[in-house]
């Protein structure tokens, strides 16, 4: 990507009125054009009181604002160029106008995310770091932001710097074993490629399953409730909501349409999602909320089956009958069966006279509760921090995006796959690709090994002004 040597403006702060609006140039004419707006030498990193002028004139007729002006003279600003803040008042009329005037004085109009831009491509952050900003500005929770500013320091990208060290270095050592045979190094029983191996796949494991959590707690967790008619599923998003945000009445079918509701678990942001009772019916309005309710089963990362206690019936006849639900075919059970983990819900045990409690297995968590009253609902909030892995939090965790996730997975993948073709068949050209595969998947996460269109992508998705 080729840096733009024009000179950026933007409105820096967000849409809307307040005590203070900024706008930020950065550029090598920065200096000049804010000079033709305020008419005061900015000394570096001072802060001056001025006033804003409009038309390049110095007169109380062309007066548009008073307030701040700050000069920071590259490279020691956050974008590696000269930039200047303008600090005035937050109304929408008055930054557009002061905007306007950096225009008129040579300046362009920022794109998305081009200061951000800018400060990565003059190496002022990696990639990664920048990321962090923008999931910083969109945090939804304390920790999803303390994890960004972990991002945005460096802690992320300073482990995947050492894992690819360690790739670089192991590389080295197979290429020389295989470029000079002559100097008789025997990678294949002397042990240390091995070791290096196992380190290699243990570190990066760690750094996936951190990289996961912190994708987690940047994006949340969706989760689907499902069932049968007046089974208590609006009552359940309800007690995890902590207010009446779905209507709870006795009738069945009172719930027809995708009810999504955010909220908070410890941090945790979750995307809960009531779905209409699964039955077949001749209402033409029940029917489009259950077909919508199975789309949203098919988007969600977790799935809560609920049952009514009062009735009970075994989990196999109940998704049967979902199944038999005319026009959607087997789709609850294809998505039941895709799960690596089922949760059922034994609800109203209040009525049943079943007491609180949950029954946990690798492949199935069963937890008997109330919604009405509350009892078991904090087995419940409990049992989804475990399934979004964030029990036990580290101060190291990150922020992550799913590309990140995706690049660390595809990197752990070919390292396995080096490693077999090493055990199975003494193959050191093909680990040593893998290896090099890997590190340009990691190096791709900090933006040492990233496409053009790569980083359009990216950056076109920041807000304006960052």
């Amino acid at each position: 990507m080729q840096l733009d040597t024009d000179t950026i403006a933007a409105i820096a702060t967000p849409t809307g009125k307040g005590g203070v609006g900024i706008i930020r140039l950065s550029g090598p004419s920065a200096l000049a054009i804010s000079n033709n707006i305020h008419f005061t030498e900015l000394k570096i990193r001072y802060a001056h009181f001025c006033s804003f002028y409009q038309n390049g004139t110095q007169d109380s007729n062309n007066l548009l604002d008073e307030g701040i002006a700050i000069y920071f003279k590259g490279p020691h600003s956050f974008t590696g160029e000269d930039v200047v803040e303008l600090q005035g008042h937050g109304g929408p009329v008055i930054l557009d106008a002061l905007l306007n005037e950096c225009v008129k004085a040579g300046a362009r109009v920022a794109r998305p995310g081009e200061f951000s831009e800018r400060a990565f491509l003059n190496d002022k952050l990696d990639l990664a770091q920048a990321e962090a900003i923008a999931d910083l500005i969109d945090s939804s929770s304390l920790e999803a932001a303390k994890n960004a500013v972990r991002s945005l320091q460096g802690d992320f990208s300073q482990q995947i710097h050492t894992l690819v060290q360690s790739m670089v270095e192991l590389r080295i050592y197979v290429e020389a074993a295989i470029d000079f045979p002559e100097e008789e190094i025997d990678f294949l029983n002397d042990g240390h490629v091995a070791t290096s191996l196992d380190t290699i796949i243990k570190k990066l494991s760690r750094i996936l399953q951190s990289a996961q959590q912190g994708r987690v707690m940047q994006e949340g967790l969706s989760i689907a409730i499902i069932g049968k008619p007046n089974a208590g599923k609006s009552s359940l998003l309800n007690a995890l909501a902590g207010h009446d945000a779905a209507i709870v009445t006795n009738i069945e079918g009172t719930t027809r349409d995708v009810l999504k509701e955010k909220i908070l678990i410890d941090g945790l942001p979750l995307h809960i999602i009531d779905t209409a009772g699964l039955r077949n019916t001749e209402d033409t309005v029940e029917k489009i909320g259950i077909e919508r309710a199975f789309s949203a089963i098919e988007e969600a990362d977790d799935v809560l089956i609920v049952r009514d206690s009062t009735n009970p019936e075994s989990l196999e006849t109940m998704l049967n009958e979902l199944a038999a639900i005319e026009g959607l075919g087997h789709g609850i059970k294809d998505k039941v069966k895709a799960l690596e983990h089922i949760t059922v819900i034994n609800n109203k045990c209040d009525e049943s006279g079943l007491t609180a409690n949950i029954q946990e297995s690798p492949q199935q968590t069963e937890i008997t509760l109330s919604a009405k009253n509350g009892d078991g609902i904090e087995l419940l909030k409990h049992h989804i921090k475990r399934v979004a892995g964030i029990l036990n939090q580290t101060e190291g965790q990150f922020t992550a995006r799913r590309r990140h996730l995706n690049a660390l997975d595809s990197a752990l993948n070919l390292v396995l796959e080096g490693q077999q073709q090493l055990l199975l068949s003494g193959a050191g050209e093909l680990l040593a690709e893998d290896l090099r595969q890997a590190q340009n998947f990691l190096s791709s996460i900090t933006g040492e090994f990233s496409s053009d269109d790569l980083l359009g992508e990216i950056f076109s998705s920041f807000c304006i002004g960052k």
